[in-house]
């Protein structure tokens, strides 16, 4: 009896945990969820609310989602969220990112190799100005030398997640830390497929001003300035700190 329940646990484990933090994200949440809805496989869906004064909690849980409250900034979010996780492969997705119809498969078939630990998308920035054009030219060339960025839609295997002890609780540069951790465990893969993820903040803020900002928010960073402090500098769009753009 007891090995009949174990095998009924193993069974229920979904394939993937999909964790979303958010933050007044009610007007792009559902969007994204609808399009998680579609993907095949056996998934669970965590979104994590930062503290939302708007409708974002409701619209997951109308989704399924599980919901979870963690304030203090998205790395701790995304961190309470893969805790909470079931599934050996952990897939960070932002709240106003759209993953394509395959993307499960893409990411099951990327961690095949003993030496991958994670990996990550090919970014498209939605819309049709040039700015978001400029955007997706250059995010897929910052692919190319090593750099990315949460909008890429993350993805890891749990267990080096763990070891590493996961995001750190970081309100910006989260996501660069996280992956510099894991380049030191193995390997990455960008798999061979696009996430679509909201231009806003270039459509609110402007290309060059954005830029100039992430830029040397970046520099900074690299140079060993604390995240905690960049992220004093760098303005949320809906209510959250987001890694740039």
């Amino acid at each position: 009896m007891a090995q009949q329940h174990s095998r009924f646990q193993a069974e229920s484990l979904p394939d993937l945990s999909i964790i979303i933090p958010a933050l007044n994200e009610a007007d792009e949440l559902d969007a994204t969820l609808h399009a998680i809805a579609r993907l095949r496989g056996h998934k669970e869906v965590i979104v994590v609310d930062g503290g939302s004064q708007d409708m974002t909690a409701e619209i997951a849980r109308q989704h399924g989602a599980c919901v979870m409250r963690e304030q203090g900034g998205r790395g701790r979010q995304l961190h309470a969220g893969a805790s909470l996780a079931k599934a050996d492969i952990l897939w960070f997705v932002h709240a106003d990112t759209i993953p394509p119809a395959n993307a499960v498969e893409h990411i099951k078939e990327a961690l095949q190799g003993p030496d991958i630990v994670g990996g990550c998308f090919a970014v498209t920035f939605a819309g049709s100005t040039s700015s978001a054009r400029f955007l997706t030219w250059l995010f897929r060339r910052l692919h190319k030398v090593g750099l990315c960025y949460g909008d890429a839609a993350i993805f890891v295997k749990r267990h080096h997640y763990t070891t590493m002890g996961g995001f750190p609780p970081f309100p910006i540069f989260e996501d660069v830390a996280l992956l510099q951790s894991l380049k030191a465990r193995g390997r990455l893969v960008e798999c061979p497929a696009t996430v679509t993820t909201s231009s806003r903040r270039i459509e609110r803020c402007g290309l060059v001003r954005t830029l100039g900002l992430w830029t040397a928010l970046q520099v900074l960073y690299w140079l060993g300035v604390s995240p905690y402090t960049l992220g004093r500098f760098y303005r949320p769009v809906k209510g959250q700190v987001q890694t740039p753009p």
